[in-house]
């Protein structure tokens, strides 16, 4: 009896789902641990978030092969809401659930693809500033202490008033942690999993040689129940701007790694969708006591090398965390925090942009200082700060740059008599080098960056000539802002003396000028489509013997 082809392939893709969602699993399973503990929930809560989240993201979301859980930037966001913002395990989750929220939102308002246009400077200075953060944070840990409150200027300085009463049996095993995350194999990593080997390893060391350390201890088990309840109204308005941040950040990242989801497997996610899918993974997280979660890197590209091709991949996923939920108290209780300091310092030196830091003497001025500022902000200041000021900042750097190009794109000459009239001897005067008539010209597309210095750029060729021919035939784009810049040269004329000609005005720019007016005080006569036009209404404007000013 033969099997049908359809039985086949899809036999064939359950197997590649069932590989790729387990292997990702099990990479997950030391980090979601780690990440629990380090956003100040415990370890269960990393996951509860990987349940939740890999289940609903991958059902709802627009990334057929993408894998949602904790990771590092939204550990340390969560680390700060727990710290800064709530005064309850409740408040805490009550964020995590408005973020979600916030997401669906911008999935639903179908915004969700400019997210991804954060500049990569402000991305790279957020993920190292994270980076750092998450190794600061980790020394205390390292050393058998509790994390101190705060960031992680409070962590160094917990760490150096605490590094005389270091424990030494934790010192060993975060030491030894580390250097399997480090040392463990290339090759050997398809297979097994560094974080996997590495809490193995470090737990072994604990249970049987540095029994001293400090353990994760008990775990709760089972499916948690509903854990948040109505904010009050204070409390729900002050949470805003840090759910924001955490909405904006989870968006951003999974739109990221979408991409690289893309790029792997030939496919186009949905940004849009992704967003929805993503919000609702982290409501219900927040709901049952999870942190935020978002697209993950690592667990992605795991989870398409080992051979994920559909959203059943991250549903698999989902389903084995929850098993490991299920009967997981046992086992995690006898792990040292030693472990998971190891694993997440090994994490935060990954996650620092190491490629853009070693080209730092390439990078143009006005990026540099954008990364830097954008990165030191995150470690000494906060990241809500941090996301705000490095997008003003790279907003500003960037308008800088479109100033340069877009005034590049502005031609203005004078127009010799002798030339532009040689068919009207009656209009050359003696002067060889009278031009009375003068010709701007824009070309490509004009916007805030260079309204300033389109004025400044103009107005004097305006007041040398006696008329002055606007072309707007290679003009593609005015915002308003360049708009009210024509706006101001009409005005320039008025008090010059000067005409003005209008030449090609069509398509987005003339509908942008007819939509603020700026095109009330010019005659229709001087309003013309060539050069040939242009040149009859000039000379007899010229022939009256009069500038006609408008």
């Amino acid at each position: 009896m033969t099997v049908p082809i359809a039985m086949k392939i899809n036999l064939h893709s359950l197997q590649s789902n069932l590989f790729g969602g387990l292997t990702a699993a099990v990479v997950a399973l030391p980090l979601s641990l780690a990440f629990g503990v380090a956003s100040g929930l415990g370890a269960e809560a990393g996951i509860y978030t990987a349940v939740a989240m890999g289940f609903f993201a991958s059902v709802f979301g627009g990334t057929k092969t993408q894998i949602s859980a904790p990771t590092a930037p939204m550990t340390v966001a969560m680390a700060v809401i727990v710290t800064s913002h709530a005064s309850t395990l409740a408040e805490a989750l009550t964020v995590v659930v408005m973020a979600g929220m916030l997401q669906v939102l911008l999935g639903v308002s179908r915004i969700g693809r400019f997210v991804a246009y954060t500049p990569h400077v402000v991305v790279s200075g957020f993920m190292s500033g994270i980076g750092v953060i998450i190794i600061l944070m980790q020394l205390l840990p390292a050393i058998g202490m509790s994390v101190e409150p705060g960031g992680a200027v409070d962590a160094v300085r917990g760490f150096f008033t605490n590094i005389g009463a270091a424990n030494l049996d934790a010192v060993a095993i975060a030491v030894g942690t580390f250097a399997v995350m480090v040392l463990w194999p290339v090759p050997w990593r398809k297979f097994l999993p560094a974080p996997l080997v590495a809490l193995a390893a470090g737990t072994a060391l604990g249970v049987f040689w540095f029994a001293e350390a400090p353990v994760i201890g008990d775990v709760p088990t089972g499916i948690p129940g509903v854990q948040i309840g109505i904010p009050e109204l204070g409390f729900f308005l002050s949470s805003l701007e840090p759910a924001l941040i955490l909405a904006l950040l989870g968006s951003v990242e999974s739109l990221l790694t979408a991409l690289v989801a893309d790029s792997l497997t030939g496919t186009q996610h949905r940004p849009n969708r992704e967003l929805i899918g993503q919000g609702i993974g982290n409501m219900v997280a927040g709901m049952f006591g999870g942190m935020p979660g978002c697209g993950s890197p690592t667990m992605t590209v795991t989870n398409i090398r080992a051979g994920g091709v559909s959203r059943a991949s991250g549903v698999i996923f989902s389903c084995f965390m929850l098993l490991l939920l299920l009967g997981l108290g046992d086992l995690v209780a006898p792990i040292p925090l030693a472990v998971l300091a190891g694993i997440l310092m090994k994490v935060g030196w990954d996650i620092i942009d190491r490629r853009l830091l070693s080209r730092i003497h390439r990078i143009r001025r006005e990026h540099l200082i954008v990364m830097l500022t954008t990165l030191a902000l995150t470690v000494f200041v906060d990241l809500v700060t941090a996301v705000g000021i490095g997008l003003i900042a790279a907003g500003m750097a960037h308008a800088w740059q479109l100033e340069s190009l877009e005034l590049d794109n502005v031609l203005s000459v004078p127009l010799l008599d002798s030339k532009f009239f040689a068919e009207k001897p009656e209009l050359i005067t003696d002067d060889p080098h009278m031009a009375r008539v003068g010709l701007v010209s824009l070309r490509g597309r004009f916007t805030v960056a260079s309204s300033k210095r389109l004025t400044e750029a103009v107005g004097k060729d305006i007041q040398e000539h006696e008329i002055v021919i606007f072309d707007f035939s290679q003009a593609t784009h005015l915002d308003d802002s360049a708009a009210m810049v024509i706006d101001q040269l009409l005005d320039v004329s008025k008090k010059a003396d000067t005409a003005f000609l209008v030449m090609a005005l069509s398509g987005p720019v003339l509908r942008t000028l007819v939509a603020l007016d700026v095109l009330d005080q010019v005659p229709k006569e001087f309003m013309v489509e060539t050069l040939d036009e242009a040149r009859e209404v000039a000379a007899a404007i010229l022939s009256d013997g009069e500038s006609k000013a408008i």
